[in-house]
């Protein structure tokens, strides 16, 4: 690809208008656009090289699966045997009573 310029008209995601949309290169380094300028906003902002960033419903999940794969390992090193359960958890629950 050639070295892009200054004012050059790029495809990025802009996280304003939350979309894909055109851009004008505002800042070089080493030859590559380095932040952009939103052609229908006006928002400027790092150049995403047209990535979307995760959603935050996406990076709850990833926490989810970091923090179960660190519990896996942590149990791994204890030898591989579940915790023993309560007492209170092996009660049997209650049976509601029905109301006519």
């Amino acid at each position: 690809m050639s070295e892009q310029r200054l004012g050059d008209v790029i495809d990025d995601h802009c996280i304003k208008c939350r979309r894909l949309t055109n851009h004008s290169i505002v800042s070089v380094v080493a030859g590559q656009a380095a932040k952009v300028r939103c052609r229908t906003c006006y928002h400027d902002h790092d150049y995403r090289h047209e990535i979307a960033p995760p959603s935050k419903k996406e990076l709850k999940r990833m926490e989810l699966e970091a923090q179960a794969a660190e519990a896996q390992s942590a149990l791994e090193a204890q030898g591989g045997q579940p915790p023993t359960p309560s007492v209170e958890a092996e009660e049997a629950p209650k049976a509601k009573s029905e109301h006519a």
